[in-house]
This record gives structure tokens, sequence and C-alpha cells, in this order.
């Protein structure tokens, strides 16, 4: 524990003086963010420069190889981590490349998303990932070959959940934190408890990761919070669901997702019913969607907003920790 306090520590600074000067590059490059002209909310953070996820992404790397070492698991986390971070660059390069806020089309941005979820979900099945633990009792379910297609999709809607969830300064990143942390507690008391499904050092692996994600996302917060100074872009936003969809897959935890990702799935479920309503009656039953934006028209502060997320995510991971009380 404690040199994961140390390892916490030196990250969380490697990434603020990371964060720090990149921003002042990234802004004499005029690397600034395309808004919509419909947040009118938002008009005021154009040219706030965007792509800040490379930062929090370059420091969890530098740190991981710095305090761990590559195993298994890890290389899977972090090559999805890298997967789709690159996606990410892409769209948002083509976005301050155009000056609009297009990027990818949905089509190749599908595209990639199907060939890397693909290739994790394949990874996992051959090395004998095809069980997922069931929420609240000590049981597993054995999936086998079709394993990789549930492993598919929950790939591709949490990258495209947490993208729809970087709406607002801060919400995406504090979710997130909040998210790994109970994810990292789970995962000790799964050791504990003797349930984990991988050899010691590939979890001591995994959980190094984790708390060097953890440390840099809490840096980039403090210059990712109302009013932000960086954005993440797609370029942080993939990354992210990437990571998360690889560590839980890869842990036999998708069922978490359920629960940690409830405000991931809050914003996917709320543009659906948006986008159906809308089509069958021409009439929105929010006043904007995802959710954290009706919220915001509604007259919340973006910092109220992100507090209201993260301490939904909180709460259901509390949930989850009782059960192993």
């Amino acid at each position: 524990m404690q040199y994961n306090l140390i390892i916490a520590l030196v990250t969380f600074f490697i990434s603020v003086i990371i964060t720090f000067f990149g921003i002042k590059i990234f802004k004499k490059l005029k690397i600034g963010q395309p808004i919509l002209s419909y947040v009118k909310e938002h008009k005021d953070k154009s040219g706030t420069p965007t792509m800040g996820g490379v930062f929090f992404i370059v420091s969890t790397f530098l740190s991981f190889l710095i305090f761990a070492k590559l195993k298994t698991l890890s290389i899977g986390v972090l090559t999805t981590f890298l997967s789709f971070f690159i996606v990410g660059f892409l769209d948002d390069f083509l976005k301050i490349k155009t000056k609009n806020n297009l990027g990818l089309k949905p089509y190749q941005k599908i595209i990639f998303q199907v060939v890397l979820s693909f290739f994790i979900a394949v990874f996992a099945y051959q090395k004998g990932i095809s069980s997922i633990k069931i929420p609240f009792i000590e049981k597993k379910l054995e999936l086998g070959f079709f394993a990789i297609f549930l492993y598919v999709f929950i790939v591709i809607a949490l990258t495209n959940a947490v993208n729809l969830t970087d709406g607002l300064d801060g919400l995406a990143s504090s979710v997130t934190f909040i998210y790994l942390l109970f994810f990292t507690i789970i995962l000790y008391l799964q050791r504990n408890a003797g349930i984990w499904l991988v050899k010691e050092e590939e979890f001591n692996s995994v959980i190094v990761l984790n708390v060097c994600l953890m440390a840099s996302l809490l840096a980039f917060l403090v210059f990712n919070g109302n009013k932000a100074k960086i954005f993440m872009g797609d370029s942080g936003s993939l990354a992210l669901g990437g990571y998360l969809s690889a560590l839980s897959i890869l842990t036999g935890n998708v069922t978490y997702i359920l629960f940690l990702g409830i405000c991931y799935i809050i914003s996917v479920v709320s543009v659906i019913i948006q986008v159906l309503y809308y089509k069958k009656t021409k009439k929105r039953v929010f006043l904007m969607a995802p959710y954290h934006h009706h919220l915001q028209k509604k007259g919340l502060t973006e910092s109220k907003i992100c507090y209201f997320y993260s301490m939904i995510t909180g709460i259901m991971g509390g949930l989850i920790l009782i059960s192993y009380l």
C-alpha cells in the first residue's frame, strides 16, 4: 500500500509538470477546441486547448514503465489504451485542421472501434478469460466462445459512452477517477477473497497501472476543472473508454460496469431516448442530450453536475464494496 502511495504521488507531480508546460505549448500551436454553435453555455470556451488526453496518457505510461514490469494483462490494457488514443487523436486532429466539430466520419469511427474491440476480445478469449463475475454473489458465469461477442459489444459501448460523457469541464475525468478508485479496491478485495482470475504478479501489475492513471487523472483535473484550461478531447475520452473496457474484461469484472459505469450509461441512454422520441414525435424528452447538458440547461453549474455524477458513481461503488463485507 505504501509503495502504491509513493507511485501515486510521483505520478501526480510528473503529470502536473507535463500538463502545465503542455498547455503552454498547445496554446502557442493554437490547438484549440471548436465549440458547437448550439451549445450557448459553452460559447466562451472556444479556443481552449484540447487533446489534453495526451498529457495524462504520457504521464501514465512514463510512470508505469518506471515503477512496474509489463505483464500479459497490463500489456493488453495498455495496448487498448494506446490504440483508442490513436483513434481519438485522429479525430481531434481533423477537428483542429478543418476548424469544425466533425472530425472522423461516424462510419470511420465505428470501423476502427469494431476492429480494435475484436482484437481485445480475441486476446482475452485466448488467455482463457471467458467467465464473468456475477455481482453480489461468489459465482462466475462461464460464457465460452460467446464471450468474444459480449466483449466486442462492451468495448464499443463503453468507449462511446465515456466519449459522450466528456461534455463538461472535469466531468469525464472526475467520474473515471472515482470509477478506477473503487475498481482498484474491488481488485484488492477479490485477491484477498481468493477469487482473482490470474496470477498475483499479473494482479500487481494491473494495480500499479490503475494507480498511475488515477494519479495522472487527478493531476489533469487541476487544469480540467471548471473553468477548464485544457480539454481532454477524443484523444482522452476514447482512450479512457478503451482502458476501462479492457480492464474490466481482462479481470473478469465486466458486470461491474453496470454499477460503476452508471453515469456513462445515463449519457448513452438519454441520447438514445432523445433521438428515438424526436424521430417519432418531433418533440424532445430532454432540453438537450446527453443528460448532463439537460441539467446544465436547467441551471445547474458544471461543478455541481460533476459533483452529482461523481457522488452517484461513488455510491454505486460503495454498494459493491458492501457485498464483500
